[in-house]
């Protein structure tokens, strides 16, 4: 399952340490306005090596349309996007060849298929993200066009909020060789209601789906999400009031369809589980082992998982719209 959607569909393609990365955007409309500087901003915000609590890996991320695109406008043909590897140093993972790291995806993949990619995790490594943001950057670019806006932000790092607390909490994590989790939250505004189908085809059931997908991701909640399991309904109700009822505890949706208030998500953001700390593990053979993780990680996924989000919501929304439009519901 390397392709995501119904009538905007993307299919991505790469690995965390091969020649390259991206994206094939089919279903895109004709005659939106589109350049690779439309989409770099989202890929600079996801991309690696810009400060000391990220990981180092100095990739420049750059973004080549390839095909799609004419004469600064979509054709409506599919868009093909590749942002090239360029600082793989695969030798980092030789280690771990024949181990399977703790908290990642090794054990399964190999379980699954009877190979890996050790070298960083493969298709499984949070690079495999670039080419849904390269994608998603489109999507947005098309919602733009209709009035509507997506942000993230990161909400808590380890249960800590407030800029400066968040930091710190990052930054003492990785003194000590460890890592840590966090809140993030993606929010859509401008949304005109109507968009999503009942029962099987909710829009929130759908982008449900798009945010757990993104690998680091264990939970996902729409508006007041499990705060509601301890109301009231007296409490947990939006009043229905003409011009607006001023509250949105159901963030946007109701019956699997928006209702024009802002929709809003948040995703729990699991540690990094590359780690520095020493870990128990099993080998191919099922020995047990002790290891400690190299190469260059994050000591916390959130902050650069906060476009991802944007790109997925994004995705799924563009989807939802151009739905609506072609059949009128």
């Amino acid at each position: 399952m390397n392709t995501f959607g119904r009538l905007f569909r993307v299919t991505t393609f790469g690995e965390s340490h091969g020649p390259a990365l991206g994206a094939v955007v089919d279903g895109c409309p004709a005659r939106i306005p589109l350049a690779e500087a439309d989409i770099q901003p989202l890929l600079d915000r996801r991309r690696p090596g810009t400060g000391p609590l990220v990981s180092p890996r100095a990739e420049a991320d750059r973004v080549a349309i390839l095909s799609g695109v004419f004469e600064g406008v979509t054709t409506g043909t599919p868009i093909a996007l590749v942002v090239m590897n360029e600082q793989a140093r695969s030798s980092d993972y030789d280690a771990l060849r024949d181990v399977y790291r703790p908290g990642h995806a090794d054990i399964t993949y190999a379980a699954k298929y009877g190979v890996r990619d050790h070298r960083g995790g493969g298709r499984s490594s949070g690079r495999e993200t670039i080419g849904r943001v390269a994608a998603g950057a489109i999507a947005l670019k098309l919602l733009s066009l209709r009035g509507i806006a997506v942000a993230g932000r990161v909400v808590s790092i380890h249960g800590v909020e407030g800029e400066a607390a968040m930091v710190a909490e990052i930054a003492a994590a990785a003194a000590r060789g460890d890592s840590v989790g966090g809140i993030v939250e993606v929010v859509a505004t401008g949304v005109p209601a109507g968009l999503g189908d009942p029962v099987f085809g909710k829009l929130d059931a759908a982008i449900a789906g798009a945010l757990m997908g993104i690998g680091a991701v264990k939970g996902v909640e729409i508006g007041d999400g499990f705060a509601v399991a301890a109301r009231f309904g007296s409490e947990n109700n939006d009043p229905i009031l003409p011009g607006g009822s001023g509250s949105n505890r159901a963030g946007g949706i109701l019956g699997g369809i928006s209702t024009g208030a802002p929709i809003v998500a948040r995703c729990a953001v699991k540690p990094t589980p590359s780690i520095a700390l020493p870990q128990r593990t099993v080998d191919a053979a099922g020995e047990a082992v002790e290891i400690r993780v190299g190469g260059r990680h994050d000591p916390c996924i959130a902050p650069r998982l906060v476009p991802v989000a944007e790109a997925m919501l994004g995705l799924v929304l563009a989807d939802a719209l151009l739905l609506h439009d072609a059949y009128g519901r």
